[in-house]
């Protein structure tokens, strides 16, 4: 309900932009160019948890970009999803580019997962709602891309603000589940491609990619723990491949080794990590 207020009161009240408050505008184009205009790169956090997969970003979290995120994640500017997205969508297009044999296959976007109380708070699920914007605009450039919000918090997570990167790790462990008929989605997914189309033989296929996606990676914590809850239901994930099509091999379904994110800290950006200090950002991971 209270996303709807959002929406409406967007209609008669003054706008202006989400990254440097210039009126008549959510986005200016310097903002928008903010976003995207050095183009998605690899970033690792120092230090980089294990089993966090390969992460490319679409701009450091810093001015501009910063303000952006927080204006749709805490302050309700939805209308900023859209080009919100569209830097998501050049970063998952850039992690899945780095995924051998998935230029052309179907993409599987999963987004890291709020807690319950965080979307009644924010009246929304901001990472999910950037997620399929991000996929629509894929779908618009032609690659076959959609939205699977296949993972879950099981157990009470503390709020993170203030955490270092190992009480974010310990706060974050064996937190996440795949959903029930979660495994057999994605399984789905891998054998059918993802705008509805008819199965094909396993052979002529391309292989398709499942990407975890965030708004932001701070300490890489949550996407550590997010693709620890994918990997595992890996094998219940292969074995539930449809009726008819159990001979194909794991690289024909989804295989998560990839992640993307709208922003990761201006640290994790540079090519010499000599520095051990980690960077907590406001509005970070959940």
């Amino acid at each position: 309900m209270r996303g709807w207020w959002r929406e409406i009161a967007g209609l008669v009240l003054p706008v202006a932009c989400g990254g440097c408050g210039r009126p008549r505008t959510e986005l200016c184009p310097e903002c928008a160019e903010e976003l995207t205009g050095t183009g998605p790169c690899r970033v690792r956090p120092v230090p980089e948890p294990a089993g966090l997969p390969v992460v490319h970003a679409a701009a450091p979290y810093a001015g501009a970009v910063r303000e952006v995120l927080l204006a749709h994640k805490e302050r309700g500017a939805l209308a900023l999803a859209g080009p919100l997205g569209g830097a998501l969508a050049g970063a998952v297009e850039a992690a899945a580019g780095a995924v051998a044999g998935s230029r052309d296959g179907p993409l599987l976007l999963v987004p890291v997962p709020s807690s319950r109380r965080s979307v009644r708070a924010r009246g929304h699920d901001p990472t999910r709602r950037i997620a399929l914007a991000a996929a629509a605009r894929l779908r618009r450039t032609g690659r076959d891309a959609r939205v699977a919000s296949v993972l879950r918090q099981r157990r009470y997570v503390a709020d993170q603000a203030g955490l270092g990167a190992r009480g974010r790790l310990a706060n974050l462990s064996g937190a996440l589940e795949v959903v029930p008929g979660g495994a057999r989605l994605l399984a789905a997914a891998g054998a059918a491609g993802t705008t509805g189309r008819a199965a094909v033989p396993a052979a002529a296929r391309p292989a398709g990619t499942v990407v975890l996606v965030d708004d932001l990676m701070t300490t890489g914590a949550s996407l550590a723990e997010a693709a620890r809850a994918l990997g595992a239901v890996q094998l219940s994930f292969i074995s539930e491949i449809p009726h008819g099509l159990a001979a194909v091999s794991a690289q024909h379904g989804f295989e998560q080794r990839a992640a993307a994110v709208i922003a990761s800290s201006p640290a994790s950006f540079e090519i010499n990590r000599n520095s051990s200090r980690s960077w907590i950002v406001a509005g970070g991971e959940r």
